[in-house]
C-alpha cells in the first residue's frame, strides 16, 4: 500500500496533538516529523523529501504563507488554520485543501483522501511512462526501461536483454529506438542499442554491460565515451 510521508507544522500544542491523533488513524499516512514553526520545517525539508505537509498560517518568526512563497518543488500542502480570511491567498499557492480549526475527523479524512488519490494516480502515470509493452510469441509483456541492459537487432526482430531474461519481438532496431527515452539509451553499433546506466566498463571498442561484452563501432565511439564521462 502506498504510504504518504507527512509533517505537521503548527505552533499550538493542542493542534499538533489533534492532527497527530488523526494521522495515526489512517493507514496510508506516515508521520515523519512534527514542527513548532516554519523554520523547523524548512530545516527538515533540506534533509528529506515528504509527500504532504499540514501547515498552520499564523506562526512566530515566519508565517505559513511567507514560507510557501519561498518554497520550490513543494510537496502537497493542506493548510490548517483558525482564520478563514487567508483561504483565497492560500489557494494562490495551489494548496491541496484549506481546513478551518477546529478540524473534524470527517473533514480531515476527506482532505487526506483527496491528496492520496491524486498522488497514487500520478505514480501510476509515472510507472506507465517508464515502461512499454512488447509482443512476444504468445502474449504482450510489460518491460521497464530501467531493467533493459541492451537491445540487439536481428533483421526484422529484436532481442531485448533485461536483467532477468530476454524478450524476442517483431520490430526493427530503428523503430524500437523511437520508443526509448533518449537520455540513457544510445546506439553503439548497427546492431546494438544500450542502456548507458547499466554500463560497467569501456575498453577500446568493447563496452561492458553486466557480464556481456558489446562491440562499439568507430562512428559511435566518441559519443559513447562522451556520454559515459558526462
Amino acid at each position: 500500500m502506498v504510504k504518504l510521508q507527512c509533517i505537521i507544522t503548527d505552533d499550538e500544542p493542542m493542534a499538533r496533538q489533534g492532527l497527530q491523533g488523526y494521522i495515526e488513524k489512517l493507514d496510508f499516512l506516515e508521520l515523519v516529523a512534527v514542527c513548532e514553526d516554519a523554520i523547523q520545517l524548512g530545516n527538515i525539508l533540506k534533509k528529506q523529501t515528504v509527500d504532504l505537509i499540514f501547515l498552520d498560517i499564523e506562526m512566530p518568526y515566519l508565517s505559513g504563507l511567507d514560507f510557501l512563497s519561498g518554497l520550490t518543488n513543494s510537496p502537497r500542502i493542506i493548510i490548517v488554520s483558525a482564520y478563514e480570511q487567508y483561504a483565497l491567498k492560500g489557494y494562490e499557492f495551489n494548496v491541496a485543501d484549506y481546513l478551518l480549526k477546529p478540524v473534524s475527523f470527517e473533514r480531515f479524512v476527506k482532505a487526506a483522501n483527496r491528496v492520496f488519490d491524486t498522488i497514487v494516480k500520478e505514480k501510476e502515470i509515472d510507472t506507465v511512462s517508464q515502461s512499454l509493452f512488447v509482443k512476444t510469441t504468445k502474449k504482450y509483456e510489460r518491460v521497464y526501461f530501467s531493467d533493459i541492459l541492451f537491445i540487439e537487432g536481428m533483421d526484422n526482430y529484436i532481442a531485448i536483454q533485461t536483467t532477468l531474461r530476454k524478450h524476442i519481438t517483431h520490430s526493427t532496431l530503428s523503430a524500437f529506438a523511437q520508443k526509448l527515452p533518449p537520455h540513457n539509451f544510445l546506439k553503439i553499433h548497427k546492431s546494438f542499442i544500450v542502456n548507458l546506466d547499466k554500463a560497467t566498463s569501456l575498453e577500446g571498442n568493447i563496452l561492458g554491460i553486466d557480464h556481456y561484452k558489446l562491440p562499439v563501432s568507430r562512428n559511435y565511439r566518441m559519443e559513447v565515451k562522451k556520454r559515459l564521462l558526462k
